[in-house]
C-alpha cells in the first residue's frame, strides 16, 4: 500500500504504535461479533437503526488504534504481529520473503471468506452461517497475524526504517528528570 493510501485512513507512524498496544489488538479483534450483531439488529430494529449500529462500530473501529498508548515493550507476540503487518503493507517498497507473502495472502484470502460467509449469515440471519463465518475469520486471521509476526522477526533489521519503529531515544533530558524523582522521593 502506498504511503498516500495510508495517510488516507490516518495511520502515520504514531497510530502503527498505538495499535500495537495488547488493548488496541485484542478490542478490535473483539469486534467482530459486535459487528455482525449490529448487522443482525436489522431483524428486530429495521435497517435505519441497524445501520446507525454499524456505524457505531465502525466510528470503534477507527477510532481504536487511536486510543490506547503505545505499548512499552514491542517484543510481545501481538506487537510484532502489528509490526509485520506494517512490512508486509510495505512490501512494495521493501520486499519480503516471497513464502511470507503467499501465506499472509492465503490466510488474508481465508479471513476474507469467512468475513463474507458471516456478513451473509447476519443480513439473512442464520446463526450457523455466522458462527461458521467467525470462525473461518479468526482462523484466517491468527494464522496471518503469526505470520506478519514472524516476518517481522525476520525484516526488522532489513531496513533502517524498520529498526527505528521500536527504537526510543536515548537522551539525557528523561533520565536527568527520572533521576531527580528517584533522589526527591
Amino acid at each position: 500500500m502506498d504511503p498516500g493510501r495510508l495517510r488516507m485512513l490516518g495511520m502515520d507512524s504514531e497510530v502503527w504504535k498505538r495499535h500495537a498496544s495488547g488493548w488496541s489488538v485484542w478490542t478490535r479483534f473483539a469486534t467482530l461479533p459486535i459487528l455482525y450483531l449490529a448487522i443482525w439488529s436489522h431483524v428486530e430494529l429495521g435497517w435505519p437503526l441497524a445501520l446507525a449500529c454499524i456505524g457505531v462500530v465502525a466510528v470503534w473501529l477507527w477510532l481504536n488504534p487511536r486510543v490506547f498508548p503505545a505499548p512499552r515493550r514491542f517484543d510481545r507476540w501481538h506487537a510484532r504481529a502489528v509490526l509485520g503487518e506494517r512490512v508486509w503493507l510495505n512490501r512494495a517498497i521493501v520486499p519480503v520473503p516471497q513464502d511470507a507473502n503467499r501465506k499472509a495472502l492465503g490466510f488474508s484470502l481465508l479471513a476474507g471468506i469467512g468475513f463474507v460467509i458471516g456478513l451473509w449469515g447476519a443480513v439473512w440471519p442464520s446463526i450457523p452461517l455466522i458462527i461458521a463465518g467467525t470462525a473461518l475469520t479468526y482462523c484466517g486471521k491468527l494464522a496471518f497475524l503469526n505470520v506478519m509476526a514472524g516476518l517481522y522477526d525476520l525484516m526488522r533489521d532489513a531496513h533502517p526504517l524498520y529498526r527505528s519503529w521500536t527504537q526510543i531515544p536515548d537522551n539525557d533530558n528523561g533520565r536527568d528528570r527520572q533521576n531527580d524523582a528517584q533522589r526527591a522521593g
